[in-house]
């Protein structure tokens, strides 16, 4: 986009800050002269390799009437809700964030709707989840600049195309690994079987539906994996160690354990989209719970014309590219995947393919916050073999009934 676009579109999107469905009238215009002090919080690595210093410092020079000062703080996207909710006034005027952190920060009023042509740009550029994933009510409130989720690692001599298309397929070939006690992952065999969350995500008084039948057949298929000799739950650590000795052929995990991986399976590497699971003889598709990393912009920042255009460019296909090469963040740009480098990098396809065709968006809603622990509480039961095919149904009541019950129960 070249920048008399750019400049006009932050203009815009500032001018109709706050309003859904403005932008069908834009005025273009040129920067004027201004001042400003932006502070930018992102995640130490982004810092320590400069690449969000060399972001701004590109961004400055293409508004040369815009005199900024930046100033940078370290906060993980992970940290976001939680440290902008803790001072609205204080936090940064720019911030990267995790999807699942929008409903706080929509709670704190910590985070600005964007409008006109920034939203607008969002949604030409992006798939349609990663639109749903910075959008609530109908409106967004950032910028994408990366899917987040996790997708399967394969050991290549060990399990052929069609065999990583299976779940019960591998375990009769090899050793699978999978953190099971861990909540953002096993939810994803009842979502697999039927189950959801929030009906479509978004209603709470739906709730989390993992009761019944279907429940019951899906903990049923837990506890025969557990069972399985060549299953191995993934904690501390122990996956990565398999794949290094040669123990483990597969494990679940994103794009963060990427350089890991590479270095113990070497030309031995595979990268794909979650397998599918037969329970109670049915085949189903897992379900990885998925979102993205996004650029917000505080509310309260006193330069919103220059807060947004620079989240707008922090989330463009010039920074994402930027952010590839410097730390194999995986690009989310539709128009960027596209590059030849891009496309036919196995971590990206994996990524961007189970995204697309193999999970659901998660929840932002604050509802949402009662799903962790018991979910981690009943994966370490079973794990445990606490519960067992004698008890399995009462087990998984007493589950839905803990994922669905009020603070004030």
């Amino acid at each position: 986009m070249n920048t008399r676009k750019s400049m006009a579109a932050a203009l815009a999107a500032t001018m109709c800050f706050g309003l859904a469905g403005c932008g069908s009238k834009e005025t273009k215009q040129e920067d004027k002269e201004l001042t400003a002090t932006i502070t930018v919080w992102t995640p130490q690595e982004d810092q320590s390799n400069k690449w969000i210093q060399g972001q701004c410092e590109a961004f400055a020079k293409k508004h040369p009437k815009w005199k900024i000062t930046f100033k940078y703080g370290v906060c993980s996207e992970g940290d976001a809700g939680k440290t902008v909710a803790q001072d609205v006034n204080a936090a940064a005027d720019v911030y990267m964030f995790a999807n699942d952190q929008l409903g706080q920060l929509i709670d704190a009023k910590g985070i600005a709707q964007l409008g006109g042509s920034t939203a607008e740009e969002v949604k030409k550029t992006n798939s349609e989840p990663m639109v749903k994933s910075v959008t609530s009510d109908g409106k967004i409130y950032g910028v994408p600049f990366t899917g987040n989720t996790w997708f399967m690692y394969y050991d290549t001599s060990a399990f052929t195309a069609d065999d990583v298309k299976s779940l019960d397929a591998m375990l009769k070939k090899a050793t699978v690994a999978f953190p099971l006690t861990n909540a953002w992952y096993n939810g994803s065999f009842y979502l697999a079987n039927g189950g959801s969350l929030f009906g479509d995500g978004t209603d709470a008084s739906k709730g989390i539906d993992f009761k019944g039948e279907k429940g019951y057949a899906t903990t049923k298929y837990l506890i025969n994996l557990v069972n399985n000799k060549n299953f191995v739950n993934d904690a501390d650590g122990k996956a990565l160690t398999g794949l290094r000795s040669g123990s483990v052929k597969a494990m679940f995990s994103g794009s963060w354990d990427y350089d890991n991986v590479k270095k113990a399976l070497g030309d031995k590497f595979g990268a794909v989209q979650l397998p599918k699971v037969t329970i109670d003889g049915k085949e189903q598709q897992l379900k990885s719970f998925a979102g993205s990393k996004a650029i917000g912009v505080n509310p309260n920042s006193k330069h919103q014309e220059v807060a947004v255009a620079l989240a707008k460019y922090l989330g463009s296909s010039e920074s994402q590219k930027s952010h590839y090469e410097a730390r194999k963040i995986i690009p989310c740009n539709t128009e960027l995947l596209k590059d030849e480098k891009i496309s036919k990098d196995p971590l990206i396809k994996a990524q961007n393919d189970t995204i697309n065709n193999t999970s659901v968006i998660q929840p932002t809603i604050t509802a949402m916050t009662k799903y962790w622990v018991p979910a981690e509480t009943f994966g370490k039961a079973i794990v445990g073999k606490k519960v067992t095919a004698a008890n399995y149904k009462e087990e998984t009541d007493k589950f839905v009934k803990s994922l669905n019950t009020k603070e004030t129960d």
